[in-house]
């Protein structure tokens, strides 16, 4: 493993303003010095705007920002923090990006920009080429054109489809996606291996698994069942419960992502005298699934707490029990055993303590 220093780097993190990359964002503003981060998001509506755009704003106005990059330290005063350039554009248009690069020379790149979720791959299948086929290609062949030491981006646990052992290993194949969604993340992979063995270029692929927290998507089960419970109405439990979950705490797979930023593969000669790709996947999961009815029993739980929801909630009258739905599977289950190996950490952020932080930040922002 090649080893990275972050310090006084130029960082690119794309889908900066999105639930990962902001918080990424946010982490890296704390511990790295002296760098130039640079972010790009194309702000879009899939969810409500005033998330990303809250988002955005708490990195622009963050204390841990240092000078910007167009005024000289005083005398005795030491460069501290880091320089935040936001971009606002897409990665599926190739100018924008290849102007990026050319500008900002980024040294590390961090593909989080995607088009995220299972069921809207089935009703807007468009959405998901441009982004996570076209937009990536994008983002690969400016690191081919660029010295980049080290591409890390975003894949996803629904490259396992509806694998039958578990926990799910990096080393299973995953041949068989079963939604758009799932095959365009085991696109990315193939992709960032191509690159790798052609050009040389260090990649680490990131399978995430269920990802929540305080600011996430509304997307996600988490979320929306908040927002329904809060209304009043409705909300839908798919194959009548029977789903396990790999839930992973927010600032968990950031701990993950940075520590990864800092360990590239190892450029290698193979026998043959050509480059070995320097090329690596990882799950980042909890390694612990949990039963979908548990998850929401502790939900009402910590969303009464929080007093989101009265005492007296009538959950039950709430709450169907429905079929499974296309291009979801029963159950995901990260191994993170490489992960822990190589870079010497496991998640471990319980539920009841990720729902709590949730909680709270609903109550605080609605």
């Amino acid at each position: 493993m090649q080893k990275i220093d972050l310090n006084k780097k130029t960082i690119l993190v794309t889908g900066s303003a999105g639930f990962i990359g902001s918080n990424l964002v946010k982490r890296l503003f704390k511990d790295v010095k002296g760098a130039t981060i640079v972010g790009i998001d194309n702000m879009n509506d899939y969810y409500d705007v005033s998330l990303k755009e809250y988002r955005l704003k708490t990195l622009l106005n963050s204390p841990c920002l240092g000078r910007t990059s167009d005024t000289s330290p005083q005398q005795g005063e030491t460069e501290r923090g880091c320089d935040y350039h936001f971009v606002k554009g897409d990665i599926a248009d190739k100018a924008t990006i290849d102007a990026l690069f050319e500008q900002y020379q980024p040294q590390v790149v961090v593909n989080l920009a995607a088009q995220a979720g299972v069921r809207y791959s089935i009703t807007n299948p468009d959405a998901y080429i441009q982004s996570n086929l076209i937009g990536f290609y994008n983002i690969l062949e400016a690191c081919r054109h660029h010295p980049v030491e080290h591409l890390v981006y975003a894949s996803s646990s629904s490259v396992y489809g509806s694998n039958k052992k578990v926990p799910y290993s990096t080393d299973d194949k995953v041949d068989n996606p079963v939604s758009l969604y799932a095959a365009t993340k085991k696109s990315n992979e193939l992709m960032a291996h191509a690159y790798s063995k052609l050009y040389n270029i260090p990649s680490t692929g990131l399978r995430f698994f269920t990802v929540y927290g305080p600011a996430g998507r509304p997307d996600m089960a988490y979320f929306g069942f908040t927002n329904k419970l809060v209304k009043g109405e409705t909300i839908q439990i798919f194959n009548y419960g029977n789903c396990m979950r790999d839930f992973t705490y927010v600032d968990d797979i950031v701990e993950g992502v940075v520590r990864i930023m800092q360990g590239a593969p190892e450029k290698k000669q193979g026998e043959d005298g050509l480059p070995l790709p320097p090329y690596a996947v990882y799950n980042i999961g909890n390694n612990n699934p949990e039963n979908l009815l548990n998850f929401v029993d502790i939900l009402q739980q910590e969303l009464i707490r929080a007093k989101v929801l009265p005492e007296d909630y009538d959950f039950d009258a709430h709450k169907q029990l429905v079929p499974m739905q296309p291009g979801d599977v029963p159950t995901t289950y990260a191994d993170t055993s490489a992960l822990e190996r190589d870079y010497g950490f496991k998640p471990s952020t319980s539920l009841r303590e990720g729902l709590r932080a949730f909680a709270e930040w609903y109550a605080k922002f609605y």
